[in-house]
């Protein structure tokens, strides 16, 4: 299977207080993304709060994602941990429970070399089994890709994409891509930035808040698709509101917000994370209600 094009939609994991996952509340937020007909679904990911959750608990996760079902939407799933081996029991347990892809971050506690990512990336994908996709996320992991390690990664069997802060788009777009495999896919995250990477050439927007409100941002990918840059402009402009609390309060925190606001999961995110309250959670229900309806359902 290729990697996807177009809209990868990130949804939060609702768990209750002791970390199990809400299947239900998980099963509502797929059929969403389903029904607005995502190019893929990314389960697990920074704003599924993958590291917070067992081994059980993600698989529980994945369980309740395929049996809501995807559309024909390949699934991307985050396998990241501390410890490679554990890595790679993760892909396994992703491949075995019918993913698609792993979304594989270099989580760490002890500040890693290149030589160290390098192999952990390389024994993840052999050993796994799924297909990986680099998630290049330096202000969660404090680990920044360079240029020259991807370009080595991409050249391994079983790594098939990045996914890279929507600030590096234009130099990799230009100065990375010819160094690269052929089909080897870069894709970008960071909403606030992201339609600008896709208009300069980016295969896939990996979107936290396309996991929530999956039209909006579907919207906008519609648009770069048939080559209307302006309107693809327009429409991204209509949620300055929204990019601007993601860059203030972090989009982990909105989103969760957002779910509960609108009726699809009570989950608060996993604790230290505290939920947002008072002002900051009057400006996200403001910025959510100044949406045309039909976006928010």
């Amino acid at each position: 299977m290729d990697f996807p094009r177009g809209l990868a939609a990130y949804p939060i994991t609702p768990c209750d207080a002791s970390g199990r996952v809400d299947a239900a509340a998980l099963r509502r937020l797929v059929g969403r993304l389903r029904a607005a007909q995502v190019d893929a679904v990314g389960l697990l990911g920074s704003t599924g709060t993958y590291l917070y959750l067992s081994r059980a608990e993600r698989r529980r996760a994945i369980e309740a994602a395929l049996e809501e079902g995807t559309g024909g939407a390949p699934l991307l799933v985050g396998i990241g941990a501390l410890r490679t081996d554990e890595a790679v029991k993760l892909t396994q347990d992703a491949k075995a429970a019918g993913a698609d892809f792993g979304l594989l971050a270099m989580a760490s506690y002890t500040p890693l070399t290149e030589a160290e990512v390098f192999e952990h990336y390389v024994t993840v994908a052999r050993e796994g089994g799924l297909p990986l996709c680099v998630y290049d996320n330096p202000a969660a992991t404090h680990f920044a890709f360079t240029p020259e390690l991807l370009a080595r990664l991409a050249q391994e069997p079983g790594i098939v994409a990045a996914k890279s802060p929507a600030a590096s788009a234009a130099d990799q777009l230009a100065g990375l891509r010819p160094r690269l495999k052929a089909g080897f896919s870069l894709g970008y995250s960071g909403d606030w930035a992201t339609t600008e990477a896709m208009i300069s050439g980016a295969e896939i927007w990996h979107s936290v808040l396309g996991g929530i409100l999956p039209l909006a941002c579907g919207r906008i990918t519609a648009a770069v698709r048939r080559g209307d840059f302006a309107e693809a402009r327009r429409l991204d402009a209509e949620l300055a509101a929204i990019w601007a609390l993601f860059c203030e309060l972090g989009s982990l925190r909105a989103v969760f917000a957002m779910a509960d606001l609108l009726g699809i999961a009570s989950a608060a995110p996993p604790r230290p994370i505290l939920p947002l309250a008072g002002e900051a959670l009057a400006r996200v229900k403001a910025a959510l209600e100044a949406l045309p309806e039909d976006l928010r359902g």
